[in-house]
């Protein structure tokens, strides 16, 4: 799986490809310099239950631990995610 981020003055995106199609998008907006809200997150019917979503949020993570920010999930799905997975929590 390939994630590309897209990130604009106030706004992102994470961008999930699989087989060079579109599996998956997570959104988010900043909250200030040292915070981005995820905002939504998506999966393509036919990639659902193969860990899309899952590894956008992982992603996203990994984005904020090398730039040393916070994460805000609004978005139900990184909500659950954060819940779920203890170990992602630090960024919280």
């Amino acid at each position: 799986m390939e994630i590309k981020q897209n990130n604009k003055e106030t706004k992102g995106e994470f961008v999930a490809f699989l087989d060079g199609k579109q599996a998956g998008l997570m959104t988010y907006s900043w909250a200030g310099a040292d915070k981005f809200i995820i905002d939504h997150t998506e999966v393509e019917p036919e990639y659902n239950g193969k860990g899309v979503g899952k590894e956008l949020v992982y992603k996203a993570v990994e984005f904020a631990r090398e730039n040393n920010l916070k994460i805000i999930p609004l978005c139900p799905f990184a909500t659950a995610t954060f819940k779920k997975n203890e170990e992602i929590r630090d960024v919280l």
